[in-house]
């Protein structure tokens, strides 16, 4: 299917990250967007801003007339997290309208453009944006589809110059969460890591890898793969695809950073694949895992022909995505990082990170487990990976889509944290306890709703770094 004689596209559950950037794109592309949503948020304002019509009443009477008119020049995109009682989900099914998933428009999108997908357990959003972001600064097509709101642009949707259709880059991530990465057409691909994970739905480690195996295959036979070193180990021979295969790490044979320097802000690194050498680049999104987003980020601009100042001046100008390594407070002693890290190699990264950047400072860590199937299957390794804090705060787990499992709990992350230490705290009872332990460094992590709590925090943070200057 192509989208010929679509003229209107309507989302169910159009606030989401996901479904917000198709929908920034079919209204960029000249149709007319609308959609429902259960509660506002400010991403939503902002569609409503851009010209979109969005409602929160779950009703037939906002569903646009024109929709209800023309079902055979209307699409509708949904989301399962719909409820299965929805009146207007119903209503479309009921009426012969074309309903496709918002994973199928998406491989609909990558069928037509030159798609570089970006999939793996981390590290998919920083480095699919970092793609993006060089390709657009170097002025070349670029449209982006995100997971995570980057700092540069303030979006989930980045678009760079519109010239014909076959020189237009599309940019994705690639989401193993419920194999929807197998509707995507990629010709490039970029394999962050493959470490265990969503073992809800996957089952074992194995079926795991073997749906990054499939996924890798889907590349043009004429495509690239760019994966990290030690995925491309776990994955092993047999599941990589016959296409040119290239590797990249910090310790890599193949393409490598050398001479890191961790500073307070950002890291330096010189980029190395082979004979090319381009040095003493400065990247502002700190961390050691950075470095090795940045490594396939740049080998993929190379290809594509975005020279090296070019490379070295998009680097120094990207500020991030949301809740990724973000800084907000980093002066006077006082440092506040949060992070979206919700797997123990995820937090590893982060923490090992923070400690080179700050080495003698003490480091407190907020937690926020999600999902209660995740917190029981890496239990062992999250308590591992947050003992690398002098400090550790847990939240409850946020739940997410599921309900609570017997016997699992924050608390059972508890007994084997070995840092200093360790203790249980309530979200209404976090600031209270942060104002008394008074940390020098603090990192917040999580992926459920922590990051409400993250404004009053900074706000915090900043207040006592304005004391201290006095």
């Amino acid at each position: 299917m192509s989208f010929e004689g679509i003229h209107r596209v309507y989302f169910l559950g159009i606030g989401g990250i996901g479904m917000s950037a198709l929908a920034r794109w079919f209204n960029h592309e000249g149709y007319a967007v609308s959609g429902y949503d259960r509660t506002p948020s400010p991403l939503i304002e902002e569609l409503i801003g851009e010209g979109m019509t969005v409602t929160f009443d779950d009703s037939l009477e906002n569903i646009p007339e024109a929709i209800k008119k023309s079902p055979e020049s209307s699409l509708i995109v949904w989301t399962p997290a719909m409820p299965k009682d929805s009146v207007q989900l119903a209503y479309f099914r009921e009426k012969g309208f074309t309903l496709k998933k918002r994973s199928e428009v998406l491989g609909m999108v990558t069928e037509n453009f030159y798609t570089i997908a970006v999939a793996g357990t981390h590290g998919k959003t920083t480095t699919s944006s970092l793609i993006a972001h060089l390709f657009k600064d170097a002025g070349k097509p670029i449209a982006a589809f995100l997971g995570g709101i980057t700092q540069n642009y303030q979006s989930n949707l980045i678009l760079g110059k519109k010239k014909s259709k076959k020189q237009r880059f599309v940019v994705v991530e690639a989401d193993e969460f419920d194999r929807s990465f197998m509707r995507l057409h990629p010709n490039e691909a970029v394999l962050t890591s493959t470490d265990a994970d969503h073992l809800d739905i996957y089952g074992d480690e194995s079926t795991i890898l073997d749906g990054f195996g499939d996924f890798v295959k889907l590349i043009d036979k004429k495509g690239k793969l760019f994966i990290q070193f030690n995925a491309a180990d776990r994955l092993g021979a047999d599941r990589l695809p016959k296409v040119i295969t290239r590797k990249y790490g910090l310790r890599s044979e193949g393409i490598r950073a050398e001479n890191i320097q961790a500073r307070p802000g950002s890291f330096l690194f010189d980029y190395v694949d082979g004979k090319k050498v381009i040095p003493h680049l400065e990247l502002y999104i700190p961390g050691f895992h950075n470095v090795e987003n940045a490594l396939a980020a740049i080998a993929i601009a190379t290809e594509h022909g975005i020279t090296d100042e070019e490379i070295r001046k998009g680097l120094a100008s990207f500020k991030g995505v949301k809740r990724r390594f973000e800084i907000h407070v980093n002066q006077n002693h006082l440092v506040y990082i949060d992070d979206y890290a919700h797997h123990p190699e995820e937090i590893r990264a982060c923490l090992s990170s923070v400690i080179a950047m700050y080495p003698t400072s003490k480091l407190t860590v907020v937690f926020q487990p999600h999902l209660y199937s995740r917190t029981r299957d890496f239990a062992e390794g999250f308590s591992e990976s947050l003992s690398l804090a002098d400090e550790v705060i847990l939240l409850d787990i946020y739940p997410a889509r599921e309900l609570p499992i017997e016997g699992v709990s924050s608390a059972m992350l508890l007994e084997k944290i070995g840092s200093k230490k360790k203790t249980l705290v309530s979200k209404a009872d976090l600031m209270g306890y942060l104002e008394k332990s008074a940390p020098e460094v603090l990192v917040t992590l999580g992926a459920g709703d922590i990051d409400r709590l993250v404004p009053g925090i900074a706000t915090w943070m900043e207040s006592r770094q304005k004391l201290n200057t006095v």
